[in-house]
């Protein structure tokens, strides 16, 4: 799943290559990934890109009536295309985006492991980019809204990691407020928006913390620890993908994971051996010796610590 330093890469590359240009197409392919009916997507075409934007792993186009030309359909104020990649969805950008037409369909069936298409935005270069999705769960959510909070996810979406305003007590906080598993805080978007599976296993790593930890038995020495290793590993990922375009991103993701991924090769830090622990739909990896004090996480799903 794209998380913030992937998903601010594809906000900065969109920014970059769509910012100026006109839709001249928005054609639905899988029905079932769009979500709204008004505005409809039609109401995307004859506007001008004004800019991109992120909103944790939201994507947000902002689009605009065209100055001194025709109005485009719909209402007279900003329409923003918002779209989640979820776990297998991607952006693909072409400089000469296909002029086929789109065949909807009405569920989220066929493609199985390829990469099925759900939405295909066309511009007036002649350029512009397709939703896919992958697999057959299909997850990808596409609004066109007025304001981007309309969309109830992005309504609720907590502190932005990168914000000045995520301090070490902002982040002790969040920890006191419930006590739970500190990776799950770390994962949950109405808490800390845009980190995921990924990065809160290499930011628990870096922060030397098992991910079963309990966020009531921090101390302060260690919720700073924590904080800074948020601010660490996603600022060092978000300088790793900037200006890559966003057919590399995905493996540049693969390449600069610290554990994530990494179940049988050896930790960077210890040379101990990445483990895994296996959930019913996700998994994560850690370091037995970095991280838990050489014990071992059972492997099952409800994991616990091997006594």
């Amino acid at each position: 799943m794209p998380e913030l330093p992937e998903v601010e890469a594809l906000v900065r590359f969109l920014d970059d290559r769509a910012t100026g240009r006109t839709v001249v197409a928005a054609d639905v392919a899988q029905i079932a990934a769009l979500k709204t009916f008004d505005p409809p997507v039609g109401a995307l075409v004859g506007r001008v890109v004004t800019g991109a934007r992120r909103h944790g792993k939201w994507l947000d186009l902002v689009l605009a009536q065209p100055v001194g030309g025709p109005p485009a359909p719909g209402p007279d104020d900003e329409v923003h295309l918002v779209f989640h990649l979820a776990r297998a969805g991607w952006l693909r950008w072409s400089e000469k985006a296909p002029t086929t037409p789109v065949r909807p369909r009405l569920g989220g069936s066929g493609g199985g492991k390829a990469a099925v298409l759900a939405l295909r935005v066309r511009l007036d270069d002649g350029s512009g980019f397709d939703l896919t999705e992958a697999g057959t769960r299909k997850r990808l959510a596409v609004h066109v809204v007025r304001h981007p909070e309309e969309v109830r996810a992005i309504e609720t979406l907590g502190i932005e990691p990168l914000d000045p305003g995520f301090t070490p007590e902002a982040l002790g906080a969040l920890m006191a407020a419930r006590n739970q598993q500190v990776k799950g805080l770390l994962r949950d978007q109405s808490s800390i928006a845009g980190i995921g599976n990924a990065y809160s296993d290499d930011i628990l790593h870096a922060a030397r913390t098992s991910p079963f930890k309990l966020t009531r038995s921090f101390t302060p020495d260690e919720v700073a620890r924590v904080h800074a290793a948020v601010g660490e590993v996603l600022a060092e990922a978000v300088a790793a993908s900037s200006g890559k375009p966003a057919a590399e991103l995905k493996d540049a993701k693969r390449a600069g994971m610290r554990v994530h991924g990494r179940t049988g090769l050896p930790c960077p830090v210890c040379g101990d051996t990445v483990r895994e622990v296996s959930f019913a739909d996700r998994s994560l990896q850690y370091c037995a010796t970095c991280q838990t004090g050489g014990q071992v996480l059972a492997d099952r799903r409800m994991s616990r610590l091997l006594k």
